[in-house]
């Protein structure tokens, strides 16, 4: 199993998930998050760091979000590892709760 990142976490982007992470699985893109499930080794300590509780463990994805699975194997092939936490954007705030907002992913 794996954890998915999903809907909340565009345009959010905290990074207090990727600090705790022991195996780097995390990839950072533009202005979202996404777990490598082939790096995952499920050990449960990200999601309780996500301030915008946009990570779920692959069987608890909301059924409205279950496309996230495969957007975070798809996107971890194109974006780059992130190690390290790095600030939110200034306008995380405005955008946590915020719902659909798939529509402003940057790829």
């Amino acid at each position: 199993m794996t954890y998915v990142v999903t809907d909340n976490c565009i345009k959010c982007k905290y990074t207090d998930c990727v600090e705790v992470c022991p195996v780097d699985c995390f990839h950072e893109g533009p202005n979202f998050l996404v777990i490598d499930p082939e790096e995952c080794i499920d050990c449960t300590l990200c999601e309780p760091e996500c301030p915008a509780n946009a990570i779920f463990a692959e069987d608890e994805v909301p059924e409205n979000m279950e496309h996230f699975t495969a957007l975070n194997e798809e996107l971890t092939k194109e974006w780059p590892v992130i190690t390290e936490m790095k600030p939110a954007p200034d306008d995380a705030e405005k955008w946590d709760g915020v719902p659909d907002k798939l529509q402003y992913l940057e790829r």
